[in-house]
């Protein structure tokens, strides 16, 4: 595998979540292609370390940083998410529009 065929492979992966963010109209659903996007950055940093770097563990280093981001990202989103399901009783993005209440 060259560097290109990753790098198209990430490209894919990165719009396919652009694609669910914008598509979604559940808030699990953008959380999950929220997670592609950054999996997807992920891949563009382990690639461009290992094809790139004479010291590979530079793109590692990034993608454990990128990971714990996420982790701590996914906790505090769940943690909203179930709030507003018990507040609102929906999960539609169309149906929350009005955050104030």
């Amino acid at each position: 595998m060259t560097l290109e065929n990753c790098l198209i492979l990430s490209f894919i992966l990165f719009a396919i979540g652009i694609c669910g963010v914008l598509r979604q109209r559940h808030m699990v659903g953008m959380l999950i292609s929220i997670e592609i996007m950054l999996n997807a950055a992920n891949m563009n940093f382990i690639s461009f370390a290992y094809f790139k770097a004479a010291d590979a563990t530079a793109g590692a280093v990034f993608s454990i940083f990128v990971i714990a981001l996420t982790a701590c990202e996914m906790a505090i989103a769940l943690a909203i998410v179930v709030s507003m399901y018990r507040r609102h009783h929906s999960l539609d993005v169309n149906q929350l529009r009005d955050l104030h209440e």
